[in-house]
């Protein structure tokens, strides 16, 4: 639904959780758009956010955008990109005021760019008096940051790969909500600082120059439907096995890019080691890893704080975040909860 913007504009605050792909798409087949070459299934955690605070303000000469109490012009960059397509959905011609809010480290591989963008097309769009439905939301949020698509619902989330050049049909659904299949994960965070080389460019080098990427898209499909399978039957043995392996090709396939392309680190790895140690010892434990070096390990619930203990003596280990399965992106009281 189309709404004209009102004189007096609400501030609205939204907050969102990142994502963690289980299944990788790793490759666009159209990078303005943001569509996937393949399509993903991802869990939304529940203890790391974005928070997001949004005005429209009439009079404003240009868009306001802190993040993380800074100025920061990359992000403003694509933040008001985003507000073009929320603007252009609403008739609307104001600019805006932002402020948004990690509790986690920023652009370090743990997913700020899906919660974030999530988070600012849920408050953006309620400010400017948008009634949008979900598939919707994670349109434009897809066009803002590809794994924004999936930040927008909870629990297992599946994006749609989509099949036309418009792409209308690429969006993300919610698959099983969090309640149905709890389950927690460990979060091994290993550098804070941000990495090297983003994701987008990461898939644009991959694409051009692995001579893996065409058995990365061609086996993707049956890797997602094992995916799916498994969610829907609650099979955390087939799940482990599946995600693992997608992990393990995506990284292969940057590894293999001219110039390849680490986005491990030591502690990385010998937190992988660590994890398929505890399984082999009959915990109920996988792993996967983004691009950065942050590592997850996904366990049932009861597994957790043992997990995390064994994440935490490895050398290098910052800092271990416990978390469950989480919600999709929401409104919050603008009075409530603001970002500092």
């Amino acid at each position: 639904m189309h709404a004209k913007a009102p004189a007096a504009m609400p501030v609205v605050l939204a907050q969102a959780q990142p994502n963690i792909a289980l299944v990788k798409y790793w490759g666009k087949r159209n990078t303005p758009l943001n569509l996937p070459v393949a399509g993903s299934l991802s869990i939304t955690l529940d203890r790391l956010w974005t928070r997001t605070r949004v005005r429209f303000v009439p009079g404003l000469a240009a868009d306001r955008v802190r993040l993380n109490g800074r100025d920061d012009a990359v992000a403003a960059r694509r933040v008001m990109a985003c507000l073009d397509l929320l603007r252009e959905r609403a008739g609307a011609a104001l600019y805006a005021e932002v402020e948004s809010t990690n509790n986690f480290p920023t652009a370090a591989g743990l997913a700020s760019s899906a919660s974030g963008f999530a988070a600012l097309v849920r408050a953006g769009a309620a400010a400017l008096g948008l009634e949008l439905a979900p598939e919707d939301l994670s349109r434009l949020a897809r066009r803002c940051s590809g794994s924004a698509a999936r930040s927008i619902f909870g629990g297992f989330v599946e994006w749609a790969r989509g099949e036309l050049t418009d792409g209308t049909d690429s969006t993300a659904h919610a698959l099983l909500p969090a309640s149905a299949w709890p389950l927690g994960v460990a979060v091994a965070v290993t550098s804070t600082a941000p990495k090297a080389v983003g994701s987008t460019a990461g898939m644009q080098r991959t694409a051009e120059t692995s001579p893996f990427q065409r058995a990365w898209v061609d086996g993707q499909e049956a890797d997602l439907a094992a995916a799916r399978a498994a969610v829907l039957a609650r099979d955390f043995a087939v799940l482990a096995e599946i995600s693992e392996h997608s992990c393990l090709k995506m990284h292969a396939l940057a590894l293999a890019a001219r110039p390849g392309l680490l986005y491990w680190n030591g502690a990385t790895i010998e937190g992988m080691h660590r994890v398929r140690s505890l399984r082999a010892q009959g915990v109920p434990v996988f792993f996967t890893v983004d691009a950065g070096p942050q590592l997850k390990a996904v366990c049932e619930p009861h597994a957790l704080p043992g997990v995390a203990a064994a994440l935490r003596e490895v050398p290098g280990v910052v800092e271990v975040i416990e978390c469950g399965l989480g919600e999709g992106a929401r409104l919050l009281p603008a009075d409530s909860v603001t970002p500092p």
